[in-house]
C-alpha cells in the first residue's frame, strides 16, 4: 500500500474509534502497511493518510451509505486501480461518520 500521511486531528479521530471499540475486542495492529482495527486477528478497518477504511461488505447497507458520503470511495490499498469490493474508505470531513461505520466493520468482520 502506497504510505500516506495521516493529520494529527485524522489520527486523533482513529485513536478514538478505537478506544470506543477495545471493550468490544477490538485491537490495534497493522494491515495493508497501516494503522488497523482488528477483530479475532483480522482486519476490519484502516487509517489511510486522512481517510479511514471500513469492511463493510459490498452488499450492506452500511457500504452503499459510506459510497454516499463525500469524498468516499471503493478502499485501493495498492492505489493500482484494483479496489477491495467490501472496502469503502471514508475521508477525514467525514470523521463524524467513522464510529457508526466501524461499528457495522465490526459487526460484519466478526459475525
Amino acid at each position: 500500500m502506497k504510505k500516506n500521511e495521516s493529520s494529527a486531528a485524522a489520527v486523533d479521530a482513529f485513536e478514538g474509534v478505537a478506544a470506543d471499540l477495545a471493550g468490544a475486542g477490538v485491537a490495534l495492529g497493522q494491515t495493508f502497511g497501516a494503522r488497523a482495527l482488528m477483530v479475532n486477528k483480522k482486519a476490519m478497518a484502516c487509517l489511510n493518510g486522512d481517510a479511514m477504511a471500513f469492511k463493510l461488505g459490498r452488499d450492506s447497507p452500511y457500504h452503499t451509505g459510506a459510497l454516499e458520503l463525500p469524498g468516499a470511495r471503493l478502499f485501493d490499498p495498492s492505489g493500482m486501480g484494483r479496489p477491495f469490493k467490501d472496502w469503502v474508505e471514508v475521508p477525514a470531513a467525514s470523521a463524524g461518520a467513522w464510529p457508526s461505520l466501524a461499528e457495522a466493520a465490526l459487526a460484519f468482520t466478526a459475525g
